[in-house]
């Protein structure tokens, strides 16, 4: 008898351990079940977000930028899986196709400006002419003031219709002869609204090299404008040359308000020249000032930096111009050959006026009741300008037209 009770005692004990051993597999297998449940769940979730996160965020901002999009929330969870490379190939396949048609279209549309541009600019020479066979046979003074207005104006529409047309891909055109420093300057000066707020403090005895002549003239007053625009009224921009062991700095300083670090990295990025701009992307009206200045900087292999603080708290311009773009003044082109001039006749609104062949030598310039020197500084800036527009329009046509086609 207790020889059956202990084989019974054992085979229950034995079922016993039996059914807790099922038991803790049955609840490991739950619960690796249940894991198995929630990852998938996860997964199946993680997915769903990840394909919202691509069309509604994703794909918009490829399509807006070239830039790939931020990774989706839980992006995690799917690695190593065969949706996460679907969704990378899908990806990368918009991205190339976005920046295919984005590229393509830039380009259309600066084909498009261009072949506008050209032909704006064609009208504005001929205009040019026209001004200037006026300003030739018009002796009467207010005929002339309006005239030299006109002829400014003119100018501001060139320098606006050739750097939209240089930043389309189009050449500036070559200037005929080589021209100094303080000229070049000059004709940038002529091509702004505010021409009379340059103030040009040296003449160094250095001159550009032909075919430079014309990219930097717009360059400098691309950046001159924006200058100008970006300060007060009241204030004057100042232009000062600094030599360097291996060129030459044009250094434009105004008393306006200092670029963030946010517009320092944009200009910085316009101004550097190595990469193609998207007209898409300058603004509403656009912005070309800058972009067309990185655009002329990298063809012709000068610097420009906006990123030094002028002395009066605005924004200093560096136009660095190396030794191979820099030459001597030409001999019949003396540095200071402005200076040496004899002053010019001047109407009672302080023009300059040209002298008859039979007018006396010494002609009553002024009335006497009317003040000298601010007429003296109004015809100086008049005269500067107009100067420095003919020498900075002294561009071959054929040669840039020849270029165009390029």
């Amino acid at each position: 008898m207790e020889h059956l009770s202990l084989l019974a005692f054992l085979c229950a004990s034995i079922a016993f351990f039996a059914v807790s051993l099922v038991l803790v597999r049955q609840r490991r297998l739950t619960a690796r079940l249940e894991e198995d449940g929630a990852l998938m769940a996860a997964q199946l979730a993680a997915r769903d977000q990840a394909l919202r996160h691509l069309v509604t965020i994703g794909l918009p901002q490829m399509t807006a930028s070239s830039a790939r999009p931020p990774a989706a929330p839980h992006r995690a969870l799917l690695q190593h899986t065969d949706f996460a490379r679907d969704l990378d190939a899908v990806t990368d396949l918009f991205a190339a196709s976005a920046e295919e048609i984005r590229a393509h279209a830039d380009q259309s549309a600066k084909a498009t400006l261009r072949a506008m541009m050209r032909t704006v600019q064609s009208l504005a020479n001929e205009q040019q002419v026209v001004i200037t066979e006026m300003q030739e046979r018009h002796d009467d003074p207010d005929v002339l003031a309006d005239l030299l207005r006109i002829d400014h104006m003119n100018a501001q529409l060139g320098r606006r219709v050739q750097a939209t047309a240089v930043l389309c891909g189009s050449w500036p055109g070559l200037q005929r002869q080589a021209s100094s420093l303080s000229d070049v300057v000059r004709g940038a000066t002529s091509r702004i609204r505010d021409y009379l707020r340059i103030k040009l403090y040296s003449e160094p005895n250095v001159a550009v090299v032909s075919r430079a002549v014309e990219p930097v003239v717009l360059a400098v007053a691309e950046l001159l404008d924006n200058a100008a625009r970006h300060s007060q009224p009241s204030t004057s921009v100042e232009v000062n040359f600094q030599p360097t062991h291996n060129g030459m700095a044009i250094m434009i300083d105004d008393a306006g308000v200092a670029m963030d670090t946010e517009e320092l990295e944009r200009a910085s990025a316009l101004l550097d020249g190595r990469q193609s701009v998207d007209i898409h992307r300058l603004g509403d009206p656009p912005q070309v000032g800058f972009a067309t200045t990185g655009v002329l900087a990298g063809r012709y292999g000068f610097r420009v930096s906006v990123d030094s603080r002028s002395p009066y708290g605005g924004v200093r311009a560096v136009v660095f111009l190396p030794s191979e773009l820099l030459t001597t003044v030409p001999v019949d082109e003396p540095p200071h050959a402005e200076a040496a001039a004899p002053a010019p006749v001047l109407t009672s609104g302080g023009l300059p006026r040209r002298r008859r062949a039979d007018e006396p030598a010494r002609e009553q310039l002024l009335p006497a009741s009317a003040p000298a020197e601010p007429s003296r500084h109004k015809a100086a800036g008049l005269g500067a300008w107009q100067r420095g527009s003919r020498s900075g329009r002294t561009v071959s046509p054929s040669a840039s037209e020849e270029k165009d086609q390029r």
